[in-house]
């Protein structure tokens, strides 16, 4: 059993498995998944400011907040437990593209190191990626009312519209920062 739970499961196993949470958190305890807006239950929680977004009895989600937890520490349990010590692969053809286009050379992570480290704050580029991203995906994250996993699992499985104009929005704004604005930065 521990071998089965090292090894990635297929897309057609975790995929089903992540869409029956949603159906199974509203038939046990009419609660919808959400995870970003346990960031606004944080805050309503620890910056008691008479901040009207964050106004509100904050302690009915309380569950959010442990269901946020408890997939932090699956996450980290999972790792060190059951953690591949392989490194991760990333196709020969990706590798190739990236260091043609971009001229990035080390692919120890999945991640390319010259785009995600933090001692990428030394210059402006990284000061793009990581602070005014980080900061654009949390403002857009809370005015599209959810984030892109959120919309895409949750709402669409809920059949909100709303979530279908989201997801396409998502996607039309990866595709604008894949093919446009990346390639100016770099």
């Amino acid at each position: 059993m521990l071998e089965l739970l090292q090894q990635p499961w297929p897309w057609y196993v975790a995929g089903p498995l992540i869409g029956l949470t949603v159906p199974a958190l509203l038939l046990v305890g009419n609660k919808a998944l959400g995870i970003s807006s346990s960031l606004r239950h944080v805050c309503a929680a620890c910056v008691p400011a008479g901040i009207p977004f964050l106004t509100y009895n904050w302690r009915a989600e309380i569950w959010n907040l442990v269901f946020v937890l408890g997939i932090a520490l699956g996450g980290f349990i999972g790792y060190r437990l059951l953690g591949h010590p392989d490194v991760i692969g990333i196709s020969a053809a990706t590798v190739r593209d990236l260091k043609a286009e971009l001229h990035l050379t080390d692919f120890t992570g999945l991640l390319p190191r010259e785009l995600f480290a933090l001692d990428n704050l030394a210059n402006w580029k990284g000061w793009v990626f990581l602070v005014l991203g980080g900061f654009l995906v949390g403002f857009g994250t809370r005015y599209a009312g959810g984030c892109t996993s959120g919309h895409a699992i949750s709402g669409l499985s809920n059949l909100q519209w709303v979530s279908g104009v989201a997801v396409i929005g998502f996607f039309a704004g990866g595709l604008l920062m894949t093919w446009v604005i990346y390639p100016l930065l770099f």
